[in-house]
């Protein structure tokens, strides 16, 4: 084994591939054996003396004969410049170890922020309407600007939204997989991993080479909500797979936040849902500060009440609403000429408070 590999490590990798063990075996088993070592040299009778180990799993440990996974887990790490992060490493998230059976091991591609505490996750669905879109951009930018961590998921739609804004305002994310850091998926945000892992990290507690098979994101998700200090659901089917990382949120007892929507948008359901459940209804960042305290440091959206508006932006917003409309709808409600109406919208999305979307629709942000 080479030399610096960390010795710990290596003999959870080992562990880890017998049938019928898992995290909170793994960490009662080093509770017991303070050498790693002594796990694969203990008898039958001392193994059996540890919590959670019957005769069937002592045996597995037994007869378990080492070979080539670990050492192999440990050189492709390296060559994808991966941490491998275990339990007992300082490095560790400080929220994620205060989880139900949190993972023993956290393969990392890039730093995990030495506040880790100060983290919010933003989840939603994977084709977020117009309205969905602008709510995950207001509210990772405003996350990013306050310095805030935004954790979420690489998936399409949502996740993906909130990773870019927060990179584009200068802010830190956290990406956690549902495979191995080699395996991205989906293929298309590769390149934005690779960004992540430069202003944050991208995290997995999935063995390198791991495929993105479907049982892994509920495991997946049980990290996001325990990397952080509460939980957004921008926007959500009543099944959307946002809802089981809300879930876990609640079993951690870390806070749930929802974004109000539609009530005849069934991508709005699950939201709606969370809210009738006892989920906080949000609709600005102090709405989740006050729950988590953290403390505002810029002035974002809700301040946008102070931009100056000509009389005839005035009119346009006073048409304008939270669903997307097209400019000869606006221009007909405003009773002016389309092109003029045109103008007065472009000079608002100039002032960040109108975004325009294809088409020539637009809405209100």
């Amino acid at each position: 084994m080479p030399p610096d590999v960390k010795f710990y490590n290596y003999s959870i990798l080992c562990l880890s591939q017998i049938p019928g063990i898992g995290p909170q075996r793994i960490r009662n088993l080093f509770a017991r054996f303070k050498n790693p070592e002594e796990i694969f040299r203990a008898s039958f009778r001392d193994l059996v003396a540890v919590e959670g180990i019957d005769k069937t799993l002592a045996m597995n440990i037994k007869q378990y004969q080492k070979n080539d996974f670990a050492v192999q887990q440990i050189e492709r790490a390296k060559r994808y410049g991966v941490e491998i992060v275990n339990f007992w490493d300082a490095g560790y998230p400080a929220l994620l170890k205060n989880i139900h059976n949190p993972p023993v091991l956290l393969f990392v591609r890039g730093s995990i922020p030495a506040m880790s505490t100060r983290c919010i996750a933003i989840v939603g669905t994977r084709n977020p309407s117009p309205y969905g879109k602008l709510q995950a951009e207001k509210f990772s930018r405003e996350l990013a600007l306050n310095g805030v961590t935004v954790v979420s998921g690489l998936a399409r739609g949502v996740d993906t939204i909130a990773h870019k804004i927060a990179l584009s305002n200068g802010g830190q994310t956290l990406a956690v997989l549902g495979s191995g850091i080699d395996t991205i998926y989906p293929e298309e945000n590769r390149p934005l991993a690779e960004q992540i892992a430069t202003c944050g990290a991208v995290i997995s507690e999935f063995p390198m080479t791991t495929k993105p098979d479907a049982m892994n994101f509920p495991r997946r998700n049980r990290i996001i909500a325990g990397l952080s200090s509460g939980t957004l659901v921008v926007e959500a089917g009543s099944k959307s797979g946002a809802l089981i990382t809300a879930d876990f949120a609640v079993e951690q007892g870390r806070e749930v936040f929802a974004v109000p929507g539609n009530i005849n948008n069934p991508k709005s359901f699950g939201c709606n849902n969370l809210i009738q459940q006892g989920a906080k209804l949000v609709q600005c960042l102090e709405d989740i500060f006050d729950e988590v305290g953290m403390k505002k440091v810029l002035p974002g959206e809700s301040d946008r009440s102070r931009i100056p508006l000509t009389s005839q932006e005035r009119i346009a917003m006073s048409f304008l609403t939270n669903e997307v409309q097209h400019i000869d709808i606006i221009a007909s409600q405003c009773q002016l000429p389309t092109s003029l109406v045109l103008s007065v919208l472009l000079s608002l999305e100039l002032k960040n408070v109108v975004r325009q979307f294809p088409g020539k629709n637009f809405m209100r942000f």
